[in-house]
């Protein structure tokens, strides 16, 4: 063959448009990392007569899903690398099969919100509240944070940005991290009026619930705050009703200093949850609860996210001309997450210790391998790029 090439086959992958896996091979042009052909079959090694054998994968039963597009993560380079850095993150990302992430400008320093500092944050990448507790409230218990953040401050600034679209009906909105499912009406509303408004929610209003956090574990701190079973079962329905668009990690990790485990504040802890590489899995263990297959999942987390970071003519999906970002996945794996299984810099996650289903075996960006559990990770050399 005149192209260096890379092919891929499986009984199971997630193709452009589809809602379940079936048979299918890539050819990859290695040289490009572009997907170059998909076939809708299985094909067998004799197929490719003058293939090298390491340019030859065959997945077998295990699924070929496109790459996530996480597009809410706070990597914190430069200025808070010791909360999370380039490395570490995009390592813990490509674990999770997440094959791009979309950096948010807050915690870097300096903030990425002009020019100037999107050049610092470049350079850094190629060179590698207004709520309070009520008096007398014990400072350990959940419940006394959740009381601090109550919905309607979630649902007022909504229907604030909801009024003003309508003043400025051109310009697009963007609600991050939806946690209140009060909120939804005014959503629905809005959209149904035509309005330009997309909204995303995260992994741990879909997975956790209030009742099942324990007192003093400040791990559990977010913004806004994890509520109750109710309100993640409206979350769901939502997303599946398409008022909510996309799901994101909202990878907001910190140094554990700032956490205060030692003395269990949680109005005092920096409130944000690290995610990255458990998101697959965890709306997948959750989704299968309620009916919810592959394809949704991955709409909402690759489909969508890339639409709406604006990188959907290259990412997202398995189809010819895209990039060949895709992770072979073994859906029936069950894997109990510990802090050696987490790859981020700062180990503190809320899910130690939880049984998740669904396990990425590799992760390959523009058709080169950055994650491969079989060697742990060892001797890997991702090559990350700007997008």
């Amino acid at each position: 063959m005149s192209l260096s090439i890379l092919v891929v086959t499986s009984q199971n992958v997630l193709l452009s448009g589809s809602i379940i896996p079936s048979p299918a091979t890539l050819v990859v042009d290695k040289s490009s990392g572009k997907i170059i052909e998909v076939r809708n079959a299985r094909l067998s090694r004799a197929n490719f007569p003058e293939l090298l054998d390491e340019d030859w994968l065959d997945a077998g039963d295990k699924w070929v899903l496109p790459g996530l597009v996480d597009a809410h993560v706070h990597l914190n380079e430069p200025g808070r690398t010791d909360w999370e850095g380039f490395w570490t993150g995009t390592r813990a990302a490509a674990v999770g099969g997440v094959t791009t992430v979309i950096d948010m400008p807050l915690n870097s320093i300096p903030p990425t919100t002009t020019r100037e500092n999107l050049n610092i944050k470049r350079t850094a990448a190629q060179e590698h509240t207004h709520a309070e507790a009520k008096p007398g409230a014990d400072p350990k218990l959940y419940s006394t944070f959740l009381d601090s953040r109550p919905e309607q401050l979630e649902t007022d600034a909504i229907s604030l940005v909801i009024a003003l679209q309508k003043k400025y009906p051109l310009q697009r909105c963007h609600i991050v991290h939806l946690s209140a499912a009060s909120a939804l009406p005014a959503i629905r509303a809005a959209k149904a009026a035509g309005a330009r408004l997309t909204v995303e929610t995260c992994f741990h209003y879909l997975v956790l619930a209030s009742s099942g956090i324990p007192d003093a574990q400040p791990q559990y701190k977010c913004c806004p705050p994890i509520r109750d079973a109710a309100n993640r079962d409206a979350l769901w329905d939502a997303l599946m009703d398409g008022t909510i668009d996309c799901v994101v990690s909202d990878h907001s990790p910190c140094v554990a200093e700032l956490k205060r485990l030692q003395d269990g504040d949680i109005m005092k802890a920096w409130g944000g949850i690290s995610t990255l590489g458990l998101g697959l899995s965890l709306l997948w263990t959750e989704g299968r609860k309620r009916g919810v297959g592959i394809g949704d999942i991955v709409r909402w987390t690759s489909e969508v996210t890339a639409r709406h970071a604006s990188v959907d003519d290259r990412k997202g999906a398995i189809k010819v001309g895209w990039d060949a970002d895709f992770v072979i996945w073994d859906p029936e794996a069950e894997v109990k997450v510990t802090k050696d299984n987490l790859y981020f810099k700062n180990k503190l996650s809320p899910y130690e210790g939880l049984t998740i289903y669904g396990k990425v075996e590799k992760t390959y960006v523009r058709g080169r391998i950055a994650w491969d559990a079989s060697i742990n990770g060892e001797g890997l050399n991702p090559e990350g790029r700007l997008i």
